[in-house]
């Protein structure tokens, strides 16, 4: 089995996110963890969730969030933050959506990926985006590929924040 020029930049590309994630994660929440101490607790959890929300890392936030829910931490700071980062880096996605090609995306993420995204957005539409934000699925992912469908921006914002607030709201709840 020959490999291709294009397979092993995809394995680079992918060794290479996760170093990232992995770097990110253990640099925040893990030094908060190892030290057992959560005194910028604050910064290193919107560290964790900004990278996290953005389609081509993928971090653990909610477990994250309910590490830092247990801390010290206003429970109102922390859901601002939460949120704030979470829609900031989901319209991140949605505009490199927007502007990148299919063929950029394709070898970030993967077609198959891209395209069952793509076919929730297009089958269940607002719904598809408030699920994916509600539940601790790849949201990036829909709003990566709402933007590249062109999804009315609005909507797509719209329907991140109500689906990002329940689940917010719940894991405060349930967890708090």
């Amino acid at each position: 089995m020959k490999l291709r020029k294009a397979d092993i930049m995809k394995w680079v590309i992918g060794f290479l996110l996760v170093a990232v994630a992995v770097t990110i994660a253990s640099l925040t929440v893990g030094r908060d963890i190892y030290y057992g101490s959560r005194e910028n607790g604050l910064w290193s959890f919107a560290i964790v969730n900004a990278a996290g929300y953005l389609f081509f890392l993928f971090m653990p936030v909610e477990l994250a969030f309910i590490y830092y829910l247990s801390g010290d931490i206003s429970i109102w700071a922390l859901n601002f933050v939460a949120l704030g980062t979470a829609i900031l880096s989901q319209s991140i996605d949605y505009l490199i959506g927007y502007i990148l090609s299919d063929k950029i995306i394709d070898s970030l993420i993967g077609r198959r990926r891209y395209e069952k995204a793509e076919d929730r957005i297009r089958k269940y539409g607002n719904i598809a985006i408030l699920v994916f934000n509600a539940l601790p699925l790849s949201s990036p992912v829909i709003s990566l590929a709402a933007g590249m469908l062109r999804h009315r921006i609005l909507d797509a914002l719209i329907w991140t924040v109500a689906g990002l607030v329940m689940k917010y709201l719940l894991l405060t709840i349930v967890f708090s």
